[in-house]
């Protein structure tokens, strides 16, 4: 019921920053703003919390990593085959990403570190960065390839290089490493911050919501469901389950991996050649239903 009541209180705060939006109180702008709060300060606080006091050898595994690897390539493998006949290149192209790329940082980090405890949010922050450096990279090739758009791919590498989410990671594993002492009052405040990723993300996710009911595709829509949040966490839960890992590292990737769809698609396929209007309506649904699935797993493994 716990979990529930908690689910409950996300949904409710997405659906604010969505009808925010409406009524115009969260304009562009202020959007903007908000986001840049939670992705350059509440997040990376998050994650430096969660790794500060913890080596590296202790967090990432190469059980962790190869599985990681193969539950992502493995979806994005199946979402090729299932989306592969569509008619639109730039339709095609949006239904594949959409079936891999999750939103560990603005909804799975913050909700691992809301439900579990200090460890699984640990490797949690480890599952976000090591994903982070592969889907996003992989994400800007297919839609480029597909869409014949000329994308800067070298630049979306160099970007990742200031990336505050990594930076943070990298910071909290290298202090945690040497065991470097940091003083209780930052860790208080800094824990304090991190605390406010959550609420501020989902604002910004239910503010960058759009869609249209009539341009509907309920087969492609109802696929990149079934291959996002459903499929994907639990080719991680047969994955983590075959490599013998820790019940917190099965717990952290199980339920990062089924998180919806990454708001950041929609922008990608805006500027590469994509259906955006499609990716729009497939970030609204799988983030709705997800809400349910969430739920499921974080019952089941938690």
């Amino acid at each position: 019921m716990e979990v529930f009541v908690r689910l409950l209180a996300l949904l409710v705060v997405l659906l604010l920053g969505t009808g925010l939006r409406t009524l115009g109180v969260l304009d562009a702008g202020r959007t903007a703003r908000l986001n840049a709060v939670a992705y350059y300060v509440a997040l990376p606080a998050l994650i430096f919390v969660s790794t500060y006091d913890r080596a590296i050898g202790e967090l990432l595994s190469p059980a962790l990593f190869g599985g990681l690897l193969l539950v992502l390539f493995a979806t994005a493998g199946l979402a090729w085959m299932v989306h592969r006949r569509r008619a639109s290149r730039a339709r095609q192209s949006v239904a594949v990403v959409q079936s891999y790329h999750s939103n560990l940082g603005y909804l799975g980090l913050p909700l691992v570190a809301a439900t579990f405890d200090a460890t699984v949010t640990a490797i949690a922050s480890v599952v976000l960065g090591v994903v982070t450096l592969i889907q996003l990279p992989l994400t800007v090739l297919v839609l480029s390839t597909l869409n014949g758009a000329d994308a800067a791919l070298g630049a979306e590498l160099r970007s990742l290089a200031r990336n505050p989410v990594l930076g943070a990671l990298l910071a909290g594993l290298a202090i945690g490493s040497i065991g470097f002492s940091v003083p209780a009052p930052a860790v208080t405040g800094l824990d304090l911050v991190g605390s406010l990723a959550l609420p501020l993300a989902l604002l910004c996710v239910g503010a960058s919501l759009q869609f249209d009911l009539p341009s509907v595709d309920v087969g492609a829509t109802g696929s990149i469901i079934a291959l996002k949040i459903v499929c994907m966490p639990l080719l991680a839960w047969l994955v983590f389950s075959t490599l013998d890992v820790d019940t917190a590292t099965l717990t952290a990737t199980v339920v990062m991996f089924g998180t919806p769809t990454a708001v950041s698609t929609f922008v990608f396929a805006a500027e590469l050649g994509g259906d955006s209007e499609f990716a729009s309506l497939n970030v609204f649904a799988t983030t709705l239903v997800s809400m349910a699935t969430l739920f499921l797993l974080i019952t089941l493994v938690g």
